[in-house]
């Protein structure tokens, strides 16, 4: 082997070294990222459950007043993203799909429960898009359609905390009907795209999980507040009966179709 051949041989390999550098740092950083992003988008949903139970001295209206929050500590995550926007240019972000798709629906779950909460709505596609633009709405990265529907498929299950949580109080159970009404529609509208997405069966399971909590919730504070002039207390604790006794049930219908899996969502 000539001198010269092995020091092209050298500089190749040198130049696959580099290349592999570079992509173990990229990877590592978006990791980072996406880890970031998950755990702000969590505070972001605490913040709205919070924040909804929270007495205001204003006469606005308080579901807006919660969203605004949402979205405002949103905008920390949305910044996360924006630093992604030279690292997966291109077709450069498949590559690196895996390593912030968690992080991707744990932010679209946030930024849903959020637009519900202000519209009554799902989020739109285009919307979750233009939130990770930039001011000339040039999108940071391509949203992969199955985060989108992942994320969103997340969201039921916030939406059953959200409809249970105060259900004793004035006006709880027509909050409650709404919300059955909607997770159940989201649902069906889900239930077409399972045979195309991976994980979402899975999490349609969460969804029909949540529904039925939803479901038993309403049953019980109808059936047992129109028997009895029960305070409050009570029938919170009557709802949280009949919701253990739900999941009870849930868990057992999986064991015995042999599924060997248990989508149990806790309250």
């Amino acid at each position: 082997m000539g001198v010269a051949h092995r020091e092209s041989v050298v500089q190749a390999f040198d130049e696959f070294r580099i290349e592999l550098d570079e992509h173990h740092d990229r990877r590592e950083r978006l990791i980072k990222i996406g880890r970031d992003a998950t755990n702000l988008s969590k505070k972001v949903i605490f913040l709205l459950h919070r924040t909804i139970t929270e007495e205001s001295n204003d006469n606005s209206n308080p579901y807006l007043r919660v969203a605004r929050r949402g979205r405002e500590k949103l905008r920390e995550v949305q910044a996360l993203y924006a630093q992604m926007k030279h690292e997966v240019q291109a077709e450069r972000f498949w590559h690196y799909h895996r390593a912030v798709s968690p992080g991707l629906q744990e932010y679209i779950e946030a930024l849903s429960f959020a637009h519900y909460l202000e519209h009554g709505t799902l989020v739109s596609y285009d919307e979750v898009q233009l939130s990770l633009s930039d001011e000339n709405g040039t999108p940071y990265f391509t949203l992969p359609k199955e985060d989108y529907l992942l994320g969103l498929s997340d969201v039921t299950g916030e939406l059953m905390r959200y409809a249970i949580s105060g259900i004793a109080q004035k006006g709880g159970r027509t909050r409650a009907r709404e919300v059955c009404a909607f997770v159940r529609q989201c649902k069906a509208d889900f239930e077409r795209f399972t045979p195309y997405v991976r994980e979402l069966s899975k999490k349609q399971a969460v969804t029909s999980q949540s529904l039925e909590k939803i479901e038993d919730a309403v049953y019980a504070i109808v059936v047992r507040g129109s028997e009895y002039d029960i305070p409050p207390d009570m029938l919170d604790d009557i709802i949280a009966r009949s919701i253990s006794t739900s999941s009870v049930k849930l868990r057992l219908s999986h064991r015995d179709a042999g599924s060997g899996n248990e989508y149990e969502d806790e309250i």
